[in-house]
Parts: C-alpha cells; structure tokens; sequence
C-alpha cells in the first residue's frame, strides 16, 4: 500500500467529512515477502542476524553491521536494505511527529517477512477500524519490545480495505536508546503521553494505545495474558473529550517471543530502564538472545465502542470513565482466552 507524497512534500491525509476517501490499493495486490512461490526461507534470515551480530561484535556500529550483512539477503531484501539505510542517514521527508512514510514503506518487507514466517500471524476484525478519521486502539501488551504494535500496523495494512498507518504511543525510555529512537518515529511511534495523545486525535489520526504500559510489558511469563490495571482510565478520557471511536485489540502470541523468567534490578538502575529481563536467551546469547522467539499469533480487533454521544465533557463524569474502562479491559480479556484456544500451541 503507497499514498506517497504530494506535490509540496507532505504526506496526503484523509478527510473525516461524510464523504469517503478515494479507495487505495489494496496491501495484498502487491508483492510481500512470504507470499507466493517466492517465499523467504529462514536460513538467509538467519544468515543476516549472525553476521550483523559479528560486524557489532568487530566493533562496527549497529547499521554499518547491517550493512555488511545485507549480502546475507535476496536480492530484493538487500535493495531494501540499502534504501532504508540511506534513508536513515540521508535526507528525507517526515510529519511533525517523526514519521517518515517512505521510510516505513521501506522497511515493511522486513516486517513482512516476520508477520508470513516468523510468526505466522492470523488477523481478523480489521474493518472494525475506521477506514478515515479518529479512532483509539486500546490492546493488551507484552514482548518488551514494541513489536505487538508494528504487527497490529502490518495486520490493517494488510486486511483493512482502506489502510492507513496507526500512530503508537512508546515509553519515554525506548526513545532514549540509540538509533531505537529515531526508527520508532519513522516508522509511527511517539512518546507516551496524554498531550501527545489528544493532539494526533485532534488530527484525525489512528491513534494505538497500550494501557498496561510497563506492567504489561514486564510481566513475568507465568503471568501470561493476564491483564494488568489499566490504570485510572486516562485513554477513556482522551476518546471521550475528542469524541473518538475506542477500538478494543487482542494481541495473542507476543507474549511467548522473550519469555521473562526474572529481571536484573541493578542492571535496570545503570541503564535507568524501567527493567532489566532476563530470559531464556538474553543475556545469555549476547545480541543473538535479542532475537524473539517464532511463537504463533493472533490479533483480533474487536467492535468499536462510540463515545461522541456522551459529548466530552463526560470525561469528568468518574464512573462513567471506569465504567468504560472496565469494559474494554473485560473484551480484551474475554477475546485473548478466546484467541488462546483457537491458536493452538505456542510454537507449531
């Protein structure tokens, strides 16, 4: 799927009027990884990973490492390789927010290719989303790392007859570690905050939100799917004061990728990280234990729940907010265990 850029540069937005935007082409009519007789196998995956593993081991910096192992890759990977690296270091255009559209086409092979075989997501309830205008994601999370939040973005790119990019709110550390940064706002990430929140609302934008926050990312593994608190109900707040759409998520699968049996408390304060984890793999496998394990996905979006007919200032009315908080917490809740028994076992 490619809007591309307007003739001034800035990336074409949809309306929020009655009228419906023109219809895009749709993400399956092109050619992805993992799809058709060209399937990627995973031993040249594989290959990149051990030699970009080696070049940072030799002391290159992490994208001269990758760099060198792109020959590890097909000859269409490689190409993509080589655009987003130049693109990451060369001149470009992004939104205000960091975004970087071009980037993010660049790079969507690579999260191809983990969406068809690495974790062989399932999506379904993709049209639940608005195809234009605001709407609030609200999923569960898990997997340390943000990557429930980039395939929850490949599953509408790749289900949703009108697909469009959501806007993730990150954790104010992950935008402190090297290069993690500035790819997460390429590709539509952006700080964690209400301010942040209600002004990509206010821009019509897809707006992905993750109420757990650091509670669920690090909870132990026999924690599993289990819901955190979803705090005071901030993300209510925001859908009801802007009038958008909540959009319940279930994301089964990102909880097996790095399994966290314990965490380092110490190693935590050094790097001033909320936590440090330790998992069967890392840090034990040095960088190879980064690399999340192959567990089987689901994500399912589920029916939408309107807030415009309470007005905003029902987001002062308390238990109308924890009330709704609530309900969105118990249909996450509920599709999971669902999802849970429809996948299967974890890795096959």
């Amino acid at each position: 799927m490619s809007r591309g850029p307007t003739q001034t540069g800035e990336r074409t937005r949809t309306s929020a009027g009655p009228e419906s935007p023109p219809r895009r082409e749709p993400p399956h009519s092109r050619a992805r990884v993992g799809r058709g007789p060209g399937l990627l196998p995973i031993g040249p995956a594989l290959a990149f990973l051990r030699h970009t593993r080696e070049g940072v081991e030799a002391g290159r910096d992490p994208l001269s490492a990758m760099a060198g192992a792109g020959v590890a890759l097909p000859s269409d990977l490689q190409g993509a390789l080589e655009r987003a690296l130049a693109r990451f270091q060369g001149e470009y255009h992004e939104d205000e927010w960091g975004f970087d559209e071009e980037f993010a086409e660049t790079v969507l092979p690579f999260f191809d290719l983990l969406y068809d075989r690495w974790w062989r997501v399932h999506t379904t309830g993709a049209r639940n989303v608005p195809g234009h205008g605001r709407a609030l994601l609200v999923a569960n999370h898990a997997g340390i790392l943000p990557w429930d939040a980039t395939m929850m973005s490949v599953g509408l790119l790749r289900e949703h007859p009108l697909p469009r990019y959501p806007r993730f709110l990150v954790l104010n550390w992950a935008f402190t570690l090297p290069y993690a940064s500035a790819f997460l706002r390429k590709v539509g990430g952006v700080v964690a905050s209400p301010y942040n929140a209600m002004r990509l609302l206010e821009q019509d934008e897809l707006v992905a939100v993750f109420p757990e926050g650091v509670k669920g990312a690090g909870k132990d593994f026999k924690d599993r799917y289990r819901l955190q608190r979803f705090g005071r109900g901030g993300f209510v707040e925001m859908a009801l004061r802007t009038g958008s759409p909540i959009v319940p998520v279930a994301v089964v699968g990102s909880e097996e990728i790095y399994p966290k049996l314990g965490e380092a408390p110490l190693v935590a304060r050094i790097l001033r990280a909320p936590y440090f984890p330790l998992t069967p793999t890392f840090p034990w496998l040095g960088p190879l234990g980064a690399v999340p394990l192959p567990s089987k996905w689901r994500i399912e979006f589920c029916e939408p729940i309107e807030t415009a007919a309470y007005g905003p200032g029902a987001a002062d009315d308390r238990s109308l907010v924890l009330e709704l908080s609530e309900q969105v917490r118990e249909t996450i809740q509920g599709k999971l265990y669902e999802n849970l028994v429809k996948r299967g076992p974890s890795f096959v």
